[in-house]
């Protein structure tokens, strides 16, 4: 299972969440009680391992703007969290290794987003960053064979219910393994993390064969 744990502000949180198995660490660039400057999430990406996925992510931002960021601050990633225009998302995924496209539950759009240019589809909550759970029944709407990133209210409690449900390549958290804005705590990232590994080691047992776009491990890497 991979896990991207998001709205990291400070080393130690980023250092504690890699040690304790987190495969990605976000970095919030838009407007946000946990956004980052470029050069703190600089000094945080390059005190990590070289196989951790770092991923600025932004929302409505400018292309350009994006990739000037990712590249800047030596990130491996670009999440796009807004309306941004396939063209858009095109000129970004040229530009940055590789690219998560965000939409939101219900969004009609995501039934065409496997013929995108994103490398992975995250699925949120109309409301991101807001800790509300979807239903997650819409999650049967995406396209299949894609590498699916849920999102949206999951927390230490429910993770494992979401796995079993919507069985996504992944799962990504930020409010739900807080202490507050911007704080991880450091039992809810353990709880979250074992949840999520434990749920989709069931399911592999119940079903060995892999499913499309689910793959692992991930090499992000294989994207330059």
């Amino acid at each position: 299972m991979f896990v991207k744990i998001c709205g990291i502000t400070t080393e130690d949180d980023a250092l504690l969440a890699v040690a304790l198995g987190a495969d990605a660490i976000g970095f919030v660039f838009a407007p946000s009680r946990r956004q980052v400057s470029t050069q703190t999430a600089r000094d945080i990406a390059r005190r990590l391992p070289s196989e951790i996925l770092t991923v600025g992510v932004f929302r409505d931002e400018r292309p350009e703007r994006v990739a000037e960021i990712v590249n800047t601050a030596g990130l491996k990633g670009a999440q796009l969290h807004g309306r941004e225009p396939l063209s858009e998302v095109r000129y970004v995924r040229q530009r940055v290794p590789m690219v998560i496209q965000a939409f939101a539950a219900g969004d009609d759009a995501i039934a065409a987003a496997g013929n995108g240019p994103a490398d992975v589809i995250l699925l949120d909550s109309p409301d991101p960053g807001s800790g509300r759970v979807f239903d997650w029944s819409v999650a049967e709407g995406a396209p299949s064979g894609v590498r699916l990133l849920l999102a949206g209210g999951l927390n230490p409690d429910n993770v494992a219910a979401a796995v079993r449900r919507v069985r996504p390549w992944g799962v990504d958290v930020s409010t739900g393994v807080e202490s507050g804005p911007g704080r991880k705590d450091p039992r809810k990232l353990r709880h979250f993390i074992e949840e999520a590994n434990s749920a989709d080691r069931d399911l592999r047992e119940e079903d060995p064969a892999p499913t499309p776009g689910k793959e692992r491990p991930f090499d992000w890497e294989d994207y330059l």
